[in-house]
C-alpha cells in the first residue's frame, strides 16, 4: 500500500490467499491473530475480520474460537452470499459510515408489491428511502418496503440513527430470502442521490426475505458508480 492509502479487507484477504499460495503458511498452519494482522497491515480490526470471515466461507482457513485461525489442509469449495450491514461493510473498507433516512411513511402496499409479496388487499407497509455514505461519498440508496403485519414493531422504531436492515437483523430472523442482481442506468433519482449522471450504469440488488412464509420485506439497493461484487467457490 502507498503512504496514506488506506487498507481494504480485499488488501487482507489477498495478502493471506498469496502467502498460503507461496507455502509462507502451508496447510495446517496457525495464522497471527486479528490483532497482529491489523497491526501489521496498519488497518482496524473489523477489516481483518471480514477478510478471515471471507477466507473462512470459501474454505481456505478454518477458524476456530480460542484455538485461532488455521490455514485447512483440504479446502471446501463453495459459494455463499450474506445479507450483510451497510455499517460493517463500509467500517471493513476502512471507511467512515454516516447514514440518513431521507424519508418514511406508512401506505398502503401498492399492486406490484401485494403480487410480489404474495400480500392480501388492502395491505399496510412502511416505506423508506435511506442513504449510506462512505467517507461522506454516496455508497448506497436504499429502497425498503417492510410488511408492519409481519413486524408491528417497525411502526414505532426510530429509523432515523439505525438503517432498517441493520434494526431487522436485530428485531426479527429469516428463514428464507431471494436475491437478484440487475444492471440500471441512473434515472434523475439515482442521479441525485448517488452524484452520478443520468445515464451511468449502476449496480442494483433487489431482496426479498421471509419468516416460515410470511413476506418480511422487500429492498432494493443500488451502489455508486463502479461498485463491483464478487464470490468465490
Amino acid at each position: 500500500m502507498t503512504s496514506g492509502q488506506k487498507t481494504g479487507f480485499q488488501d487482507v484477504r489477498d495478502a493471506v490467499i498469496t502467502r498460503i499460495q507461496s507455502r509462507e503458511w502451508a496447510p495446517g498452519t496457525l495464522l497471527p491473530t486479528e490483532h497482529e494482522l491489523a497491526e501489521e497491515f496498519g488497518c482496524a480490526r473489523a477489516t481483518v475480520n471480514r477478510a478471515m470471515r471471507e477466507l473462512a466461507d470459501r474454505g481456505i482457513v478454518d477458524r476456530k474460537r480460542k484455538s485461532g485461525t488455521r490455514v485447512n489442509i483440504a479446502p471446501s469449495k463453495q459459494a455463499t452470499f450474506e445479507i450483510s450491514v451497510v455499517r460493517q461493510t463500509v467500517e471493513e473498507m476502512n471507511a467512515t459510515y454516516r447514514y440518513s433516512l431521507v424519508d418514511r411513511n406508512i401506505t398502503s402496499a401498492p399492486a406490484w408489491l401485494r403480487a410480489r409479496l404474495e400480500l392480501p388487499e388492502p395491505a399496510e407497509i412502511l416505506h423508506l428511502n435511506c442513504m449510506h455514505y462512505a467517507d461522506n461519498r454516496p455508497f448506497q440508496f436504499e429502497e425498503r418496503w417492510i410488511n408492519t403485519q409481519a413486524v408491528p414493531t417497525v411502526v414505532d422504531a426510530d429509523l432515523s440513527v439505525i438503517g432498517p436492515n441493520e434494526w431487522l437483523l436485530a428485531e426479527i430472523p429469516f428463514s428464507n430470502a431471494e436475491i437478484m442482481f440487475t444492471a440500471v442506468s441512473a434515472d434523475e433519482k439515482l442521479s441525485g442521490f448517488l452524484a452520478t449522471p443520468e445515464g451511468t450504469p449502476l449496480f442494483q440488488m433487489e431482496r426479498t426475505t421471509w419468516l416460515q412464509g410470511t413476506p418480511v420485506t422487500f429492498v432494493r439497493m443500488t451502489f455508486h458508480a463502479g461498485y463491483q461484487m464478487s464470490t468465490r467457490y
